[in-house]
């Protein structure tokens, strides 16, 4: 202490930053305006950017046949993962407990989680959030998957497995 001061001397960080706490903290209507700007003008940017993405890189469609695999590289009851040519998109071929093909996305309709087939139920398990798609027809029986699993038509072609697109009702 200062023998002439009643008064503690401050130290260096106080001398340094004079700023009291309560005005540090303090946000005035203009910076929070300039930042709600730059957060709708970014929002609007990334809307913008997937409505082109969508206009400039539409899906890729299937032409005509691909084919998959051998029908003996699935057995009764199992999956074969796939991709068509030309298509990022993950999809699976099924081989139900009945005998016949399907081949559906392998991707939820929620939030693009893996989907698996359980043959147990004949059931397809979205495990991230419990939802659950019918194997044979891909609507959805449980949890919240808005809109059924996209799905391919399978032709089996002596002992080859193709798909094509599904075909509009």
């Amino acid at each position: 202490m200062n023998p002439n001061s009643t008064l503690p001397e401050k130290s260096a960080p106080e001398v340094d930053f004079p700023i009291e706490r309560v005005e540090a903290e303090h946000v005035s209507r203009r910076e929070f305006t300039k930042f709600l700007c730059l957060v709708s003008g970014g929002m609007a940017v990334g809307s913008g950017w997937v409505a082109a993405k969508d206009r400039l890189f539409p899906e890729h469609r299937i032409q005509g046949e691909a084919l998959v695999c051998d029908t003996s590289a699935v057995p009764l009851g199992g999956t074969y993962p796939f991709s068509v040519p030309g298509s990022k998109t993950p999809f699976m071929l099924i081989h139900l407990n009945d005998g016949s093909w399907r081949a559906y996305e392998q991707k939820c309709t929620h939030l693009s989680c893996a989907v698996f087939y359980d043959p147990q139920t004949d059931k397809i398990q979205c495990p991230c959030h419990n939802g659950w798609f019918d194997a044979r027809t891909g609507i959805v029986l449980q949890g919240p998957p808005p809109r059924p699993l996209p799905r391919l038509e399978v032709v089996i072609k002596g002992e080859e497995v193709y798909v094509t697109e599904t075909k509009p009702a």
